[in-house]
């Protein structure tokens, strides 16, 4: 079977000019409903800014893999690996199923939180919510303990903590969108390495809608990615980290179960020091500041264009390295 280098081509090219396209739409649509970001402290703007990236992430994700999805059930697209992509679809039919109507869920749920300011306790129940689904309908974390509770506690604490990692490193123009697209990138080589093709279209849909909100986020802000975009992008990086096989028979190395972990290491070091940072102040570790990686990279002389450029540096390192594992 031919490597499908087109189709993974044609994902992220579909998924990029979905999301390029649908931006506008999504941004006009913001701008009626009053779904805008105000000026207001912390903030460098000074009109309202748009919520309208996670619509049009979303939009790039589902409408391109939909449109595949029905092409190749129609037989109108073929290519070597499609019988395998097929076979992948109607065997993890469910799965694809819990994981979009999940996408759609931590979306909405980010919107309320853009739209009506949700406390942190609701959010965090819905949070939970869609992860204790995920868990129950997919694959799940074991770190190789045999016990069906751990994994569904060890999942469930995954998928919180890389959902609010992200949520947490939507504070600069361009940062959250481009280390989820690189973190997107990094898991679909992987999977494509490892042939599985489904979660690779998965990895590469996902980065090319990102690539394609980036020209409207950075370096100059005309929308941004909003709780629901944030949301969205953990969401999806941390199913990504789970439905590969990091450790098989076929490739038995130890360390390479810590890919994610590197893939994903800016998020979840900055998560790690600012709850720290907070907690050692007695401030709620969800409140906001300016002692994240990017604040601290500014205050040590950046501009804030190089202190996103430096941590998507680092990332992309990283990730590189989580290949080699």
């Amino acid at each position: 079977m031919t490597f499908p280098f087109n189709f993974f081509i044609a994902a992220f090219a579909g998924a990029l000019a979905t999301s390029l396209v649908a931006l506008p739409i999504w941004r006009k649509w913001c701008l009626r409903t009053n779904l805008v970001d105000d000026p207001g402290h912390r903030k460098i703007h000074t009109s309202p800014i748009p919520l309208a990236g996670g619509f049009a992430v979303l939009t790039g994700i589902l409408l391109p893999l939909g449109v595949g999805a029905i092409l190749l059930k129609l037989g109108i697209v073929n290519i070597s690996a499609g019988s395998a992509i097929l076979h992948g679809l109607d065997r993890r039919a469910l799965e694809l199923t819990v994981l979009a109507l999940g996408a759609v869920a931590i979306t909405l749920l980010g919107w309320l939180d853009d739209k009506h300011e949700l406390s942190a306790l609701p959010k965090f129940i819905g949070q939970i919510l869609i992860a204790i689904a995920v868990a129950a309908a997919c694959k799940r974390i074991t770190l190789f303990v045999p016990s069906a509770v751990f994994s569904y506690a060890v999942t469930v604490l995954w998928l919180l903590t890389v959902i609010n990692a992200f949520n947490f490193m939507d504070n600069m123009n361009g940062l959250c969108a481009g280390l989820g697209a690189i973190g997107a990138f990094q898991f679909a080589l992987i999977a494509a390495a490892k042939g599985e093709y489904l979660v690779a279209i998965t990895g590469f849909l996902m980065c090319g809608a990102l690539v394609g909100f980036l020209p409207w986020n950075f370096p100059n802000a005309r929308a941004f990615l909003g709780d629901a975009g944030s949301h969205l992008a953990g969401y999806l990086l941390a199913v990504m980290a789970i439905l590969p096989h990091f450790y098989t028979k076929l490739a038995p190395h130890p360390l390479a179960v810590l890919a994610p972990l590197l893939v994903l290491a800016i998020p979840l070091v900055d998560l790690a020091q600012v709850s720290l940072f907070r907690t050692l102040n007695r401030k709620p570790f969800w409140i906001g500041d300016t002692n994240h990686l990017s604040h601290r990279l500014v205050r040590a002389g950046l501009s804030r264009t190089q202190a996103v450029l430096l941590l998507w540096l680092i990332a992309a390192v990283m990730g590189a390295f989580a290949n080699w594992l």
